[in-house]
């Protein structure tokens, strides 16, 4: 019996999730399923000669040096102690306010994601450092720590954010505009999330008490706190949208930046370079192997014309684009359950990217939108990576009062979303008038 093309595609991608299931790494589960199909059309040797070609044109890549740059200089701002001086500033302001403390929390925490990029690194970082003072103050277990959880998901929405650079070099995305595409979203869901908890306080005022209260003139000196992240952040993103560096360069100077705060602030150190470094190598590589599998998989995939028939059956279904938007949120919410965040990228794209081109969805609103799911997976059960690492952080906090703590904010994340989708200006506006 001859089995056709797009019936092969569809038995490597069951292959292939069952591998995954299994706890096979997603890039090497890509990988063997990628490789083995191409060797099955082409032959081995001509497979040999695209895996070499497509391993260096992924290492040589202009735009994804900007990848561990980007990396590393979170790490440096994780080591550095940004992190502390942020929330000392906005708890200033803040804190004195019915549930100030986690309000404070959450927008330095959004402030700080902004260095690192990287939501994890993030939750981890602040909830050392926070969760004790809230539990001080009295603090409901389960708004102290779903707050501080789902505040996590804000570092891969506003930049430099390493999901964006991951897609942008992927789909071949302006990464500058992805950057400041996720700019007002990010704000606003950083006011949605601070809007619900200081509405929720006002009415339980047990749940998060105020905190203390500062002088005007002890205020306006906790502003010099920003001064350093600000700096790094203009910088950055200045000096891309001044035409005066590409992305890869502006990574180059946020390192540089970040080098600096932390050598002023005399926490430049071995230790500090040792751990940075080993971290941000180590990220990296993982990144780097995932786009391989993903490269040699999508290769694959345009021989058995399978996403070409999933657009056409799409098509024929007529579906409209809300629709497919709509398929797709319930589509990311079930993987962000078994998945991290960039391996739901990079499994999804060789499908999606090309039907919602063909749809005529903007790429860079796109972006975003993958983006605002992935944080919906972070803070989701049955898992909810932020989640469990927020419970090893407070192991005395009950696994089902962090949820219970993170549900408002998923409910939040999903009104984003539609809204999202309602205004695609939210994300298109700012980028449409950088250009």
């Amino acid at each position: 019996m001859i089995i056709s093309d797009h019936n092969i595609g569809l038995i490597a991608m069951v292959v292939m999730i069952l591998m995954i299931l299994i706890r096979v790494p997603i890039a090497i589960s890509m990988l063997i399923t990628g490789v083995v199909g191409n060797i099955y059309f082409q032959g081995i040797d001509a497979t040999l000669v695209q895996f070499q070609l497509l391993s260096w044109e992924i290492a040589t890549n202009f735009i994804l040096i900007s990848l561990p740059l980007f990396i590393w200089m979170g790490q440096l701002g994780y080591s550095s102690g940004v992190g502390r001086d942020l929330y000392n500033c906005f708890y200033k302001w803040f804190g004195h306010r019915p549930g100030g403390l986690a309000v404070s929390a959450t927008v330095s925490t959004a402030s700080f994601g902004a260095v690192t990029g990287s939501s994890v690194a993030t939750v981890m970082t602040m909830g050392k450092m926070l969760m004790p003072e809230m539990k001080r103050y009295n603090y409901s277990p389960s708004l102290s720590s779903g707050s501080l959880a789902s505040a996590g998901v804000l570092a891969i929405l506003i930049p430099p954010s390493v999901p964006l650079v991951f897609y942008g070099a992927w789909t071949e995305s302006s990464i500058g505009d992805l950057f400041i595409a996720g700019v007002i979203p990010g704000i606003l869901l950083t006011l949605l999330f601070s809007s619900y908890i200081w509405i929720y306080c006002y009415f339980k005022p047990s749940a998060g008490p105020a905190g203390q209260k500062f002088p005007l003139s002890e205020k306006l000196y906790s502003l010099v706190n920003l001064l350093p992240f600000l700096s790094v952040m203009f910088l950055v993103l200045g000096s891309i949208y001044g035409g005066i560096a590409t992305t890869s360069e502006a990574a180059a100077v946020g390192v540089a930046g970040m080098l600096l705060v932390a050598l002023l602030k005399k926490r430049l150190n071995k230790k500090v370079l040792r751990e940075s470094i080993g971290e941000s190598s180590k990220l990296s590589s993982n990144i780097f192997l995932l786009l391989l599998g993903g490269g040699v998989f999508s290769r694959f995939l345009v021989q058995t014309d399978l996403t070409a028939s999933l657009i056409q059956v799409i098509t024929e279904m007529h579906l409209s684009p809300y629709s497919v938007l709509a398929i797709l949120v319930v589509m990311y919410l079930l993987l962000g359950a078994i998945i991290d965040t960039f391996g739901m990228i990079i499994l999804t794209l060789p499908f999606v990217f090309p039907l919602i081109l063909s749809m005529g969805i903007d790429p860079v609103w796109f972006g975003i939108f993958i983006v605002m799911m992935i944080e919906l997976a972070l803070i989701t059960p049955p898992i909810g990576l932020n989640v469990i690492v927020m419970k090893q952080v407070v192991p005395d906090v009950a696994l089902i009062d962090i949820y219970k703590g993170t549900f408002p904010f998923v409910l939040l994340c999903l009104l984003m979303v539609v809204l999202l989708i309602i205004f695609p200006e939210i994300a298109l506006w700012l980028p449409d008038q950088m250009r």
